[in-house]
């Protein structure tokens, strides 16, 4: 181990003491569940089922939620195989609890000190740990390598700014790196990245490109067509500060009696929202009125809107610094897909569905606005582009034979 490895190792070791203190902190705060703190200290009252089990992680919502599909497959090809799934936040529990199947366990992940890091290992005792995008910690990940667990790191993301930072400790990236059995990163300038880092890099995937169309309450889907009384309706999905103004002036110019729907990216922003654009809550347990705005600030419901909507409107571009959200959700579902300038975090996938025709991108509120207006006013344009969008989606999915190709030797025989 690398001097500075072993003295982040101490400094984690010396500072854990004040976890507990920090975790009821940010519990009060509602970012931790106050009832599972225990979890994030690795103690846990769920027991773990006997026979060989694989350890899946992603931190946030989008992380998580792209392991689904390769849960689904692992389940699928080893039906025997046991399945433990962490991340590391509150909305993430939430949204897992919806979603896992049957018999997969959620557990929330320990911080990376030494203690909580030991009682998770010895608790769960996993053959193969699987890290999704750039969880790089490194007391779990020595502590699983030491005790002989194989690991993965698949949809590795790195950007410029971290590897530099890494590129300063070159001896501890390689150190790290080389504690991972397989490394397949989600493009070609994270793969260059990681290379560079002494990582030995394996083909490309990236998770959050696979998935299967997210589910639906057809009953609550009827009762929204029915409170929506025959409007054209517009999504707003994943919005961010700022955007919700601007999209609501652009979809009033381009049609005044349309629907629009906010589905803000994290739902505790709906209060805030509703009070800005003066409209009823989901949250609140409302359904749309004869105003022009409604929103939709609830967990796991975005397979719901997507289906609801003429025109999806992708948030997170009309703002500078958040870089797009991924388009692909919609475009499994068919959807007529409009977003703004700034997708740097999505780049690829947006040139390459525009090239296709099956999204398109404005540069303002007034481009935005004329987009709406030419879909709205030509439905079978916007289907065309949906089923384009669809098409682009499946092609997309088959990457993840790449990730189970790579997975297979290293599951317990």
């Amino acid at each position: 181990m690398t001097l500075p490895l072993a003295l982040y190792g101490v400094a984690t070791g010396l500072l854990e003491p004040l976890a507990p203190k920090i975790l009821r902190a940010r519990a009060r705060e509602g970012k931790e569940d106050p009832a599972r703190l225990g979890e994030r200290l690795g103690r846990t009252r769920t027991p773990r089922p006997a026979g060989p089990l694989a350890w899946l992680h992603g931190v946030s919502v989008g992380e998580a939620i792209s392991l689904l599909p390769l849960i689904d497959a692992l389940r699928a090809r080893r039906p025997g195989l046991n399945l433990l799934i962490t991340s590391g936040t509150v909305a993430s529990a939430q949204v897992l609890t919806q979603r896992l199947p049957p018999g997969v366990i959620h557990q929330f992940a320990p911080v990376d000190a030494p203690g909580a890091v030991r009682r998770f290992l010895d608790h769960w005792r996993p053959d193969l740990a699987v890290l999704v995008e750039s969880e790089l910690w490194p007391n779990l990940i020595l502590g699983a390598r030491r005790r002989g667990v194989r690991l993965a790191l698949v949809s590795a993301r790195i950007t410029e700014a971290s590897a530099r930072g890494w590129g300063r400790l070159p001896a501890s990236a390689r150190t790290l790196l080389a504690a991972f059995d397989a490394v397949l990163p989600q493009d070609a300038a994270t793969g260059a990245r990681l290379a560079a880092l002494g990582a030995a890099v394996g083909p490309r995937l990236n998770l959050k490109h696979v998935g299967d169309p997210l589910p639906c309450d057809d009953a609550e889907l009827a009762r929204l067509r029915a409170a929506a009384g025959g409007r054209k309706v517009v999504l707003a999905a994943s919005t961010h500060p700022g955007e919700e103004a601007i999209i609501a002036r652009a979809v009033r110019e381009a049609a005044p009696g349309a629907l629009l729907v906010v589905a803000p990216r994290h739902p505790e922003r709906g209060e805030a929202v509703a009070s800005e654009l003066a409209a009823p809550r989901r949250s609140a347990h409302a359904l749309p009125d004869a105003g022009p705005v409604y929103v939709a600030d609830t967990l796991g419901e975005l397979g719901l809107f997507f289906r609801l909507a003429d025109v999806t409107v992708m948030g997170g571009s009309f703002v500078p610094g958040i870089g797009g959200h991924n388009p692909l959700e919609p475009a499994r579902l068919g959807c007529a897909i409009v977003t703004g300038p700034d997708v740097f975090n999505a780049a690829d996938l947006y040139a390459e569905m525009t090239a296709e025709g099956a999204a398109i991108q404005v540069a303002d509120a007034t481009g935005l606005a004329v987009a709406v207006r030419g879909l709205l006013d030509d439905p079978a344009a916007a289907r065309r582009m949906g089923e384009a969008a669809r098409v682009y989606a499946t092609r997309q999915g088959r990457a993840l034979e790449t990730a189970l190709a790579a997975l297979e030797p290293l599951l317990p025989a």
